[in-house]
């Protein structure tokens, strides 16, 4: 497998959009619950009482003839009777008729009567009334509390509903310095962050450029491939401006309904124009800002309308000039041509992937958290880390300090972050994934063959590392570290890259007679790179300088859609890549047969040791005559297996 690397959703939206719709149902689930608790929790209150025995009024006069009774209350008919050893009964008495003269017709004697305390409580009043009519009225309240607690969640949600059209973005307080990202934090980047500092020097003293008729423009987009740092420079400029600083996604725009996203522009600008100065970010605005007039929806597109809508609040009848609206996006070919106009997003911004001495500023800003080893050479980190984006060094540097964790130690160490190069790249080691006798020494061979290619060959890049060890998706794996970083890439070095990545291949259909699964994405990679040199790069002899390659960012259904090329060029374009692929296969077939002793000891060593570092490579190329090629500044790293 031989691979390059030069580098590295609505889905949130589809989540705000299913809490608003679940919220209704929610609410009444809940206020069912609550219903039945209240329910329950009454009901056992009023069955908390203790069952009070019942006693005729003839045992009750006798009881009181004996002095075991201490005192008698007498609400309305009803009797409560306490006795001397502490216990309650109930009785009733005759209705209309006292009743001392009830318990002296029972043949009660005065003086026992006298001995016995009776009160009568008064059976008129409200407290009285209130304790009867309760357990009728408490049933009403709780249905009237709850259909009240539900008539109030059908408002909530209908409020909910007439709130689409409002802006969901984000403010960021430009007094929060605990969230505050400035440009000292940002490494790299120099021509961005110049083109950028400018906005700065408007929103904070606008006069110099006023006054010498300058306006500042109206929109920065910042484009770049993905993780090279849009969105964090984005946040640095509102750190540094010290103005309001509104900040959404394009997707959070697009909604279910018809002119919601348009209601959110005009209230997204509305907002910011009331605090201006300020600054409108909108991340991954390719969401919204496609090229119109594809065929998918006509103008009644709703993503259509919410584009038209940006488009007039930037350069529209009612300009503001103090409001500056940032873009982020990896894809601006799919952009629409008047949204990058001059007049609507002045300003492009194009971030690149960093070179070695901006990687070497970047790692040094993330690692300054970590208390890193004396040995620690972040130059020489940066050095094998071409291609790698801003993101991917953040990955590095945050591998390189679990596997310090991993492994009990406070401090981070210089082999953590070479392990954590490699895990970047490719992946966790498969150590689990156990190899056969004759697919270890298959696996071998294949991997030698990829390194004797690029030792042998003068315009490829020298061999770093050579593994058998599974890693990802890949078996084995060839790093290469070319002599010095380069932008540009000559058509004899994409020969010599394509005879390497069939190294694999040869190699195997020369040791076996036999070929494997395993250069399948070798071949992938070497066709790929014969098209590109075909169609894209003008490299064909026979075709000449013509590109035949379509536009990247067009539609692919849309009406514009133009044949690149005959049918007649076509098989000629197809000739031309077979013929690059067989030449590739030559040239590696007749380097394994001249060097096939260097080959079989290399493979023999990668059977004993399984990784082959660049200095234990070198002497067993050297003793076999190959003299390795001098490195002196490492640029690009590429993994073959």
């Amino acid at each position: 497998m031989d691979l390059n690397f030069l580098g590295q959703n609505n889905e949130m939206n589809k989540r705000k959009n299913g809490k608003n719709g679940s919220r209704f149902s929610g609410s009444i689930a809940g206020a069912v619950l609550i219903f039945m608790l209240i329910t329950g929790l009454y009901l056992v209150l009023s069955g908390v009482s203790k069952e009070v025995p019942q006693i005729a009024i003839s045992d009750l006069a006798k009881s009181v003839n004996a002095g075991e009774v201490t005192k008698i209350e007498v609400s309305g008919e009803n009797l409560t009777i306490t006795y001397v050893n502490g216990d309650i009964k109930n009785s009733k008495k005759e209705a209309g008729s006292s009743l001392s003269q009830t318990l002296v017709n029972y043949g009660v004697s005065d003086e026992a009567l006298a001995k016995t305390q009776i009160n009568i409580k008064n059976e008129n009043g409200f407290g009285f009334w209130f304790m009867n009519i309760l357990p009728f009225l408490l049933p009403i309240i709780f249905i009237v509390i709850f259909f009240w607690y539900l008539s109030r969640q059908v408002k909530g949600a209908g409020m909910q509903a007439m709130t689409f059209g409002q802006s969901k973005a984000r403010i960021t307080d430009p007094n929060d310095k605990n969230n505050r990202v400035t440009f000292k934090d940002v490494a790299g980047c120099k021509e961005a962050k110049e083109e950028l500092k400018e906005i700065v020097d408007f929103l904070k003293s606008p006069k110099k450029f006023l006054d010498i008729g300058a306006r500042i423009p109206k929109g920065v987009i910042l484009t770049g491939a993905p993780g090279t740092g849009k969105t964090l420079l984005a946040r640095a400029v509102a750190g540094e401006a010290g103005v309001p600083f509104f900040h959404l996604s394009g997707s959070e725009f697009v909604e279910m309904f018809v002119g919601v996203g348009a209601s959110r522009v005009r209230d997204l600008f509305k907002m910011a124009k009331k605090a201006a100065p300020a600054i409108i970010f909108v991340d991954e605005i390719d969401a919204i800002g496609r090229t119109r007039g594809g065929g998918f929806g006509g103008g009644n597109d709703e993503r259509e309308q919410t584009l038209n809508q940006i488009l007039v609040e930037m350069d529209g009848f009612e300009p503001n000039d103090k409001v500056i609206v940032m873009a982020a996006t990896n894809r601006p070919d799919v952009l629409d041509p008047a949204l990058i106009r001059p007049g609507r997003f002045d300003r492009k911004v194009i971030l690149d992937l960093p070179d070695r001495t901006d990687r070497e500023e970047i790692l040094k800003i993330h690692a300054n958290k970590k208390p890193l080893a004396e040995d620690i050479n972040l130059k020489l980190v940066a050095e094998r880390t071409p291609g790698f984006s801003g993101a991917d060094l953040y990955s590095l540097m945050n591998e390189g300090a679990i596997l310090a964790a991993r492994e009990n130690r406070k401090k981070v160490f210089q082999f953590d972050l070479i392990r954590a190069i490699e895990k970047v790249m490719l992946g966790p080691e498969r150590k689990s994934h156990l190899l056969s006798k004759k697919e270890k020494e298959i696996t071998a061979y294949h991997e030698a063959g990829h390194a004797l290619i690029a030792s042998v060959l003068p315009y490829a890049d020298p061999v770093h590392k050579v593994s058998i060890i599974a890693r990802g998706s890949a078996g084995g794996y060839t790093l290469k570290l070319p002599l010095e970083e380069r932008r540009l890439q000559s058509k004899k070095e994409f020969i010599d890259d394509i005879a390497m990545s069939l190294g694999g291949y040869v190699a195997e259909q020369m040791i076996f007679g036999d070929i494997t699964t395993g250069p399948s994405s070798d071949l992938q990679v070497a066709t790929n790179l014969a098209k590109a040199m075909v169609t894209r790069f003008g490299m064909s002899d026979t075709l000449g300088p013509i590109a035949f390659a379509g536009s990247p960012g067009r539609m692919p259904f849309s009406e514009d859609v133009e044949k690149d090329h005959s049918e007649k060029v076509a098989a000629v374009i197809d000739a031309e890549v077979s013929k690059i692929i067989n030449n590739g296969l030559t040239t590696a077939g007749k380097v394994l047969k001249e060097h096939r002793k260097a080959l079989d000891a290399i493979a023999k060593k990668l059977i004993e040791v399984e990784t082959l570092e660049q200095e234990e490579y070198e002497k067993i190329i050297v003793t076999h005559g190959i003299m390795p090629k001098k490195r002196e500044e490492p640029a690009k790293l590429e993994v073959a297996s």
